[in-house]
C-alpha cells in the first residue's frame, strides 16, 4: 500500500505538469452500500456471516483531459469505513473423546471489526454525448482487521483490488455518478494456533459496494 500511495502521488505530480486547462480537481460525497459476506472455518466447523452497512464517504480527485471524449483520473478517500463492528456470544459444549457431553459449557465473546483504509481508485471516463459518460477503473484498498475473540484467533490486514464500473452525468461543475465496485476475494488465516485445533482458523470473504456519488469540480 505504501508503494501504491507513492505511485498515486507521482501520478498527481505528473498531472500537475500539464496546462491548467487540461486539469480538473474536485471533491466528492458518496452514499455507499457496503456488502460483505464470509465464512470462518474453525477446525471442521464453518460459520457463515453477511453484513450490510450504509455509509457516506468523502473523497478528493484529480483528472486529466486526454481528449474531447476521454479523461483519466485518480480518486483518494482520506477516511476509513467500517465493514462491521459486531459482538456476539457463542456457547461451546465440550465433548470427551468418546463423544459424550461433559458438564462444562463455555460461553465465548466474539467481537470482530474490519475497516477499509487508504482507498485509491485509478479511472477513465469516456464521454457519450458531452453530458453522459461511462466510467471504468481499478480500486485498491487495505482491509484492516481488529478483533477480540475468546477463541484466541488473530487475523492480519490484507491489501485487495477491485474492478469499478459506472455511469455518470455532468452539468457545469456538478457531476453525479452511480458506481459499482467488485473486490477480489479476501482470505485471512489466524496467526494464533488453537489447542487441539488444526489447521489455524481461517476467514474467506467477498466484498462489493454500490455508490451514488455527487462531485463538485474546480
Amino acid at each position: 500500500m505504501k508503494k501504491l500511495s507513492i505511485l498515486a502521488f507521482a501520478l498527481l505530480l505528473s498531472f500537475s505538469s500539464y496546462s491548467f486547462a487540461e486539469m480538473r480537481y474536485g471533491i466528492s460525497l458518496a452514499y455507499t452500500q457496503v456488502d460483505a459476506s464470509g465464512t470462518e472455518t474453525e477446525g471442521g466447523e464453518k460459520t457463515n456471516k453477511s453484513v450490510e452497512n450504509k455509509v457516506v464517504i468523502p473523497s478528493i480527485f484529480a483528472e486529466y483531459s486526454a481528449s474531447d471524449v476521454l479523461s483519466l483520473g485518480i480518486d483518494y478517500i482520506p477516511l476509513s469505513a467500517d465493514v462491521s463492528d459486531k459482538t456476539h456470544k457463542r456457547t461451546d459444549v465440550e465433548t470427551s473423546v468418546t463423544g459424550t457431553t461433559t458438564a462444562a459449557n463455555t460461553t465465548r465473546n466474539q467481537k470482530a471489526q474490519a475497516e477499509l483504509e487508504n482507498h485509491i481508485t485509478l479511472y477513465a471516463n469516456y464521454s457519450l454525448d458531452g453530458t453522459y459518460y461511462l466510467k471504468g477503473g481499478v480500486a485498491f484498498v487495505n482491509v484492516a482487521s481488529d478483533e477480540t475473540l475468546d477463541t484466541g484467533s488473530k487475523y492480519g490486514d490484507e491489501e485487495i483490488y477491485g474492478g469499478v464500473i459506472g455511469i455518470g452525468a455532468q452539468e457545469g461543475n456538478l457531476r453525479i455518478e452511480i458506481l459499482y465496485t467488485d473486490y477480489e476475494d479476501i482470505s485471512l488465516t489466524s496467526s494464533v494456533a488453537r489447542t487441539d485445533v488444526s489447521p489455524n482458523n481461517k476467514i474467506d470473504a467477498d466484498l462489493d459496494t454500490l455508490a451514488f456519488k455527487l462531485s463538485y469540480l474546480f
